[in-house]
């Protein structure tokens, strides 16, 4: 027992000894740090003795040690310069030899005062002369001209080839036009998904409005067609003002797959590149994978997406959403609706509830409804837009997938009959072939080369 116990007190002791040397070692470590970093700060302190001689040279001392003593010495002495300032009126008498020391204490903060406020402007100064916002904005502030035929024109290649390039081909190599000949072009236009109404409506104009010399001159009638289509296609409505109201609520409507969350997205991303912030509010609670679409466009532009339970209440989605752009002073909502037929009455009850809860949200919500048609649907396109304007105030359109079909006429009709404006078209896949809709721009895509060939047969 005693050999144990012996044992343990040894290893104990052992033990004991290490931690004490251990901390020996630490404290000395710690002293020697301490003396190297007081030998650094000597050596910085004696590098600084010179500053102490401030009298002699009070410009440099301005200059080079003002930035880091910048926060303590302004404030207090401040006031004594001023109160000194005004004893330098009688300083004739400073350079007296027996007074070196005492006025030489009195010089630097003369000179201080002189010195100091020159440092903040060379300090302020980069700050002032940065504007960051600027460049920004000058990137934004040109926007692409609306009129540009030459990049539209491919989008309307198939409609040209259809019922316009039929026309030209009539009108090739005739001198005149004969009865013959203007059944012809009654049957061209007839079928060319202009609508029955408008096109009967442009045949009657050509017999009376043009007189017997022009009416057998194949290029007085083109330039009236021409004409004609221009006038159909300016609406007279005012153009869109985003800021108009804040937030300026957009409603979106159409039947299903006529291109509606795409040209939202579109929309957005083009509001977007103009410094607007938008916020989009996911009503399709209906059809599947709508919401997460939407999201996706939301994330690509940075527009925030409000959305609620999939096979929720559409309207409730687009008051929260319409609450919270007032509450994060966001400047357009973009309303997404569930696609429906227009011949289902009960859907069409629902988007007037959903009109009358945007409403509710804001006061004169929402300021635009657009219908998006889809201009393969032809003719049929009318008759949809026709329903839709009953049940709703549609104030504006949008026909999109111009570019993948030779129906694209349908827009004269739906303009003529309607009286509603084109807003916007879509030619393509990209986010700028969804292009603001000019008539004047259209129609000249529209004939191009058309008119060109009848003039080189004739």
């Amino acid at each position: 027992m005693e050999g144990v116990l012996t044992t343990d007190f040894v290893t104990a002791a052992l033990v004991v000894v290490g931690f004490v040397i251990t901390v020996i070692l630490a404290i000395y470590a710690i002293r020697r740090a301490r003396k190297a970093r007081q030998r650094q700060i000597d050596e910085v302190g004696e590098e600084r003795v010179p500053l102490a001689a401030k009298p002699q040279r009070p410009i440099l001392r301005a200059e080079d040690v003002s930035p880091e003593e910048k926060p303590t010495p302004p404030r207090k002495e401040t006031p004594r310069p001023q109160a000194e300032v005004a004893r330098p009126v009688p300083p004739a008498r400073a350079p007296a030899p027996d007074t070196q020391d005492k006025p030489a204490q009195a010089t630097p903060p003369a000179a201080e005062p002189e010195a100091r406020p020159v440092i903040p402007e060379k300090v302020r100064a980069p700050e002032i002369s940065l504007p960051i916002e600027k460049p920004r904005k000058l990137e934004v502030l040109p926007k692409p001209k609306a009129r540009d035929a030459a990049a539209l024109a491919p989008g309307l290649a198939r409609t040209r080839a259809g019922w316009v390039s039929r026309l030209g081909q009539l009108f090739a190599g005739k001198r005149e036009i004969d009865p013959a000949l203007m059944e012809e072009v009654e049957k061209v236009l007839l079928t060319a998904d202009i609508g029955v109404r408008t096109s009967q409506k442009l045949l009657e104009e050509i017999r009376t409005s043009l007189g017997k010399r022009e009416l057998s001159d194949p290029k007085a009638v083109w330039g009236y067609l021409r004409k004609r289509s221009i006038d159909f296609l300016r609406v007279d409505a005012p153009p869109v003002d985003f800021a108009r109201a804040k937030p300026f609520v957009l409603l979106t409507i159409g039947v299903n797959g006529s291109g509606k969350t795409t040209t939202i997205g579109k929309l957005a991303a083009k509001l977007r590149a103009e410094g607007k912030s938008v916020l989009l509010a996911a009503g399709d609670t209906f059809r599947a994978a709508a919401t997460e679409q939407l999201e996706i466009w939301g994330n690509r532009v940075g527009a925030p997406v409000v959305r609620g339970k999939e096979g929720g209440d559409p309207s409730s989605v687009i008051f929260d959403g319409i609450k919270r752009a007032g509450a994060e002073h966001i400047d357009v909502v973009i309303a997404d609706t569930a696609g429906r037929l227009h011949t289902k009455t009960d859907l069409m009850e629902e988007l007037q509830k959903v009109r009358r809860v945007a409403g509710k949200a804001l006061d004169g919500a929402p300021h635009e409804t657009w219908l998006v048609i889809d201009a393969t649907s032809g003719q049929n396109a009318i008759a949809q837009a026709q329903i839709f304007a009953q049940a709703m105030s549609v104030t504006g359109i949008v026909l999109t997938k111009l570019d993948g079909t030779a129906k694209g006429g349908v827009i004269l009709g739906i303009a003529d009959q309607l009286g509603i404006p084109v807003r916007y078209i879509g030619i393509g896949e990209r986010v700028e072939d969804l292009r603001e809709f000019d008539p004047e721009e259209f129609v000249e895509a529209l004939f191009d080369n058309a008119d060109v060939a009848t003039e080189v047969a004739c």
